[in-house]
């Protein structure tokens, strides 16, 4: 999934602050992404929905205060989707909010985990999503062991949140080692690459 982040410090007046920067996030599905070729429209109730969230997890992972007057655009296109697509979402955006060398209290790693026949999974397939299972998507900033969202869209019952949780949280640290170990990777070919 392309991600894109920019970091614009002249952006428009009315949607500055004085004291932090302004996060924008844009979610988009490219057409030919699902099985259903249909069009979606921009700004369509699900992607203006996905972008609020979007927004809500960076904005409690990125240093907004180190760059006041400012805005980052964060935009995110899914060209396959099978399942998961906030958690792929947050995920990608992570590595490319740091790639852009924008600072941030902490990895976000997101992961969604529901009940199959009463065994809890994480990163669910579209199947998996779609077959009428209790699903969450938890964000999570894993050293504080913050959450920086979490959502769900269907009834579960109160005795399965907790465990639903725990697996979330669980997956979002193993997610966080890989995160790492992909930044720490890339660090050093960039190293080689310039001689430092």
């Amino acid at each position: 999934n392309p991600t894109l982040v920019f970091y614009d410090q002249s952006s428009s007046r009315s949607r500055t602050l004085h004291d932090r920067a302004v996060i924008n996030c844009q979610y988009s599905m490219a057409t030919f992404s699902t099985a259903e070729r249909k069009r979606r429209p921009h700004g369509d109730r699900k992607s203006t929905e996905m972008s609020l969230h979007l927004k809500q997890t960076f904005e409690a992972a990125v240093m907004t205060q180190l760059y006041p007057r400012s805005q980052i655009d964060i935009y995110v296109k899914i060209l396959q989707s099978d399942g998961g697509n906030y958690s792929v979402c947050v995920n990608a955006a992570t590595l490319a909010v740091i790639d852009a060398g924008i600072p941030m209290r902490d990895y976000v790693c997101a992961c969604t985990v529901g009940f199959v026949d009463e065994t809890p999974l994480a990163d669910l397939c579209y199947a998996e999503e779609s077959g009428g299972v209790s699903s969450l998507a938890l964000a999570l900033l894993p050293r504080g062991g913050q959450i920086a969202l979490l959502q769900m869209d269907a009834r579960l019952h109160q005795d399965h949140l907790e465990t639903l949780i725990e697996a979330a949280m669980t997956a979002c640290k193993g997610v966080s080692k890989v995160l790492d170990e992909v930044v720490r990777q890339h660090l050093q070919e960039v190293s080689v690459l310039t001689g430092e």
